[in-house]
């Protein structure tokens, strides 16, 4: 023990370069502790900020299909509806280029779309569907406000009368004050008015001849 105070009392300025060096040790242990603490959070917020990606991703499909499904109904509306056909016939006259073009973005629209938001798992396909979505919402807006515009404007007069006369017969037919036999004459009628002048789709025949028939039924 005596040795080693006899040491402290010759080399006690030791001291200073020592703890000068404890000091320097102790101050890059802290900074070394405070980059690791850093590297944390940021690793923490990258992936809170992947996760909230990829939920806004998924948002974002499921609204896609929401608009898909609004274009849809849109189009049910004349699909279903032999009266909006014969309103606006040009919904359906594939000889018209915005119907042709609606068709096409519908088709398209429908090959992509997912049987459920999370089949969409990567950007690519998220923004295929997206532009498809929006393709067929455009597609169809210009294909109505032409087929609202011209009407029945591309028919002569007596083709006219003839939808005119189709859409009267169609009204008996689906009128329950009417016979059965009446609704059954007025709709065989009304389907000869419209022969060669609109092609009605398998699915507007369909629903309109399931209608009559519950009626009548």
């Amino acid at each position: 023990m005596h040795d080693f105070f006899d040491f402290l009392g010759r080399f006690w300025w030791l001291v200073f370069p020592i703890g000068g060096m404890a000091g320097g040790w102790a101050r890059s242990w802290s900074r070394a502790t405070e980059e690791r603490h850093r590297r944390k959070v940021e690793l923490y917020k990258l992936k809170n900020q992947l996760a909230v990606h990829e939920e806004a991703n998924q948002a974002e499909v499921v609204a896609l299909m929401a608009a898909h499904d609004a274009v849809n109904r849109k189009w049910l509306d004349y699909e279903l509806d032999v009266g909006n056909l014969i309103d606006f016939p040009l919904m359906t006259d594939v000889r018209e280029p915005p119907t042709v073009a609606f068709l096409r973005a519908k088709k398209e629209a429908d090959g992509l779309r997912p049987a459920a938001a999370e089949e969409i798992t990567t950007p690519a396909r998220l923004a295929e569907y997206r532009a498809a979505v929006h393709g067929f919402e455009v597609a169809f807006d210009v294909a109505e406000r032409e087929a609202r515009r011209i009407k029945d404007g591309k028919f002569t007069g007596p083709e006219r009368q003839r939808l005119a006369t189709a859409r009267k017969l169609l009204r008996i037919a689906e009128d329950s004050a009417a016979t059965p036999a009446e609704r059954q004459t007025a709709y065989k009628r009304a389907r000869k008015e419209i022969d060669g002048l609109i092609v009605l789709p398998e699915a507007t025949v369909a629903a309109l001849e399931g209608k009559i028939a519950g009626m009548l039924a």
